[in-house]
């Protein structure tokens, strides 16, 4: 029997499972260890609550989770409860399928004052994760700047700028629900480096926020690149182009019935954050592209008021004690996954923060090729028996996916009219519910 332990149950963590199933049947245990009591990562956390049909994906991941060879094991942080040492001890493989949860941070001065926040932290406190719930945005003022030209800049800005109505049939978490109902926010300014062409937004996000009922989009014509180059993008990006072309076309008396506006400000960068204790306004330099379409500053700066600043700039992976890894990077270090024979690392532990939800399948079919080469048939270790035992001994509650489905059902049961869920936000709480059925 071969054992393996994965550390994440994210996308990257089931879709790796699911290779492992595969290649090698019934002949394989398989544990998805989580610091949470409740699995999905990215689906749960950083997916936009408006946007149900994508999690739905998770369907796929629990018709994995019920099968017999694998098992959820929440509520147990490896470094804390146990070390990747000791899992080594115990398992085959290791897989860290941990994603990047962290913020890049936004090194320019005045980064540390109050109201700049990280992507991740503003995106996990509407999404109701645990370690968020507090974040408490600042949304009395009338100004937000969102730094970065990608998809999740656009959800933040979506989410900023929507009613309550638009809200329905999301699970968006009642907290966030209650505070964007009471927010005072009239310009979303989306700053990016480069331009038109060099966006990484997709054209059904780009097309929602042309959708809005009291936001519209403002871009200025003439940072748009001539039409005719249009047709040396992508049809992707040719798309989303398109969104950007359309809006830049918005007649001033449509805007006078709009109380937000989300401008679109290119070739422009972030180089200071002023204010006394928070943050009141942040200094722009006006770029320009070379000919490898890289932004370089032109000297000439401007300051725009801004009372909380969103910056969406990317992500990292946590490092893990014992574990190589690239600083420069923001991920661990390997040979295309393999960080040593039984030690790997799937999806944005291994590549970064790039691709979508799907680009993780194939990542973790590639990963357990390379496991079935490495370790055959199996070393006779101790697997889940062994790391119960330690957990039991370490007084570690760890949580079942039975118990995740009582949570689930919990959660269900006390979503507000029109809401799939409402997500418990605190984990005592979510340990409390698996023992409501």
């Amino acid at each position: 029997m071969r054992h393996l332990a994965i550390i994440g149950s994210g996308p990257a963590g089931y879709y790796t499972a699911e290779a492992a199933q595969k290649a090698f049947g019934d002949d394989v245990h398989i544990d998805i260890i989580d610091r949470l009591p409740v699995p999905y990562g990215l689906i749960r956390f950083g997916v936009a609550p408006d946007h149900q049909s994508i999690k739905n994906v998770s369907r796929r991941y629990e018709k994995v989770a019920l099968t017999d060879n694998v098992r959820f094991v929440g509520n147990v942080s490896v470094g804390d409860d146990i070390s990747i040492a000791e899992l080594q001890e115990l398992y085959d493989a290791v897989i860290l399928a941990t994603g990047a949860p962290n913020d890049r941070t936004l090194e320019i001065p005045g980064s540390e004052l109050d109201g700049v926040i990280g992507s991740a932290a503003f995106v996990g406190w509407y999404n109701g994760h645990p370690d968020f719930t507090e974040l408490n945005p600042p949304l009395d003022g009338k100004n937000v700047v969102v730094v970065g030209n990608g998809n999740v800049a656009l959800d933040v800005a979506r989410i900023l700028a929507k009613t309550e109505t638009e809200f329905a049939g999301s699970d968006i978490v009642g907290h966030a629900l209650e505070a964007l109902k009471a927010s005072n926010v009239e310009k979303i300014t989306l700053l990016g480096r480069r331009g038109p062409h060099q966006i990484a937004m997709t054209p059904k996000e780009l097309g929602e926020l042309g959708k809005l009922t009291r936001a519209c989009p403002r871009i200025n014509p003439d940072d748009m690149p001539d039409e005719g180059d249009d047709a040396m993008l992508e049809p992707g990006m040719r798309k989303s182009v398109t969104h950007l072309r359309a809006y830049a076309a918005i007649p001033e008396e449509y805007r006078a019935d709009k109380s937000v506006e989300i401008d679109f400000d290119f070739f422009a960068m972030p180089v200071e954050i002023q204010g006394d204790g928070k943050v009141e306004a942040v200094v722009v330099e006006e770029t320009e592209l070379d000919t490898d379409m890289r932004s370089n500053g032109t000297g000439n700066r401007t300051t725009i008021p801004c009372d909380m600043l969103i910056s969406c700039i990317g992500y990292r992976t946590p490092p893990i004690e014992g574990v190589p890894y690239e600083h420069g990077r923001g991920r661990f270090a390997s040979d295309e996954g393999r960080i040593m024979p039984g030690l790997y690392c799937v999806g944005w532990a291994r590549r970064g923060p790039t691709g979508t939800i799907g680009t993780n399948r194939p990542d973790g079919y590639a990963i357990a090729d390379m496991i079935a080469e490495d370790i055959g048939n199996g070393a006779g270790k101790q697997g889940r028996e062994g790391l119960d035992a330690l957990l039991k001994s370490r007084g570690t509650d760890l949580v079942t996916f039975r118990d995740w489905k009582n949570i689930e059902q919990a959660e269900i049961g006390r979503a507000r009219d029109g809401a799939p869920r409402e997500k418990f936000v605190d984990v005592e709480d979510m340990i409390k519910a698996r023992g409501v059925m």
